[in-house]
């Protein structure tokens, strides 16, 4: 029967029971196949760790660059690994390391919040930052609102490209639908005077 419509005969769902087949051109179905994997790799979240390292005497101005990428990076969507490297006799003191992550982690409050808590690990102290879900939520609502407007768009330009059919119409219809006096009407009426 498949081969007669020039179709195949494709089994769409085989851990179903009794299995799934349907009459359809196999290619046809391996291309859509192909597009649903790729649009739901491209859906998918790819969270990217990035790092940023302090020092434990670090100037308030290198401090507040290196605060902002870290702030970019979490409206960004990624997570963020805050590493304070200790020198010599700097592991003397790992209190300052820990006070610059405890306001590394205040000045991020509003764009994430702290994962991993700071912890020693051998010369460096780590904390992680993740993205808060208020920042998650407004990046989804402006993909949300770039679909629209692109959407709206499309509608847009369709409407104008018929706007722009309708107006390079011949006028010989728009003569014969409004009906001029030449001829139009029926050959038994009379003109009336």
């Amino acid at each position: 029967m498949a081969q007669d419509l020039g179709l195949d005969l494709v089994e769409v769902a085989d851990t179903a029971s009794p299995p799934v087949c349907r009459i359809m051109d196999y290619g046809k179905f391996k291309y859509e196949q192909s597009q649903k994997a790729k649009e739901s790799r491209r859906k998918a979240t790819h969270i990217l760790v990035k790092e940023m390292k302090y020092r434990p005497k670090i100037g308030p101005g290198d401090f507040d660059t290196k605060t902002r990428k870290v702030e970019a990076f979490l409206a960004d969507g990624s997570k963020v690994k805050v590493t304070i490297m200790f020198r010599g006799r700097e592991m003397q003191h790992p209190q300052l390391g820990r006070r610059i992550l405890d306001r590394v982690a205040e000045a991020v409050s509003h764009v994430g919040r702290v994962e991993v808590f700071p912890k020693q690990d051998g010369r460096n102290m780590t904390m992680v930052l993740v993205p808060g879900q208020a920042t998650r939520r407004q990046r989804e609502a402006a993909e949300d609102r770039r679909a629209e407007e692109a959407a709206e768009a499309e509608e847009a330009a369709a409407a104008a490209a018929e706007a722009a059919a309708e107006a390079t119409e011949p006028e010989a219809t728009q003569a014969d639908e409004t009906g001029d006096a030449t001829g139009s009407g029926s050959p038994d009426e009379t003109p009336q005077t």
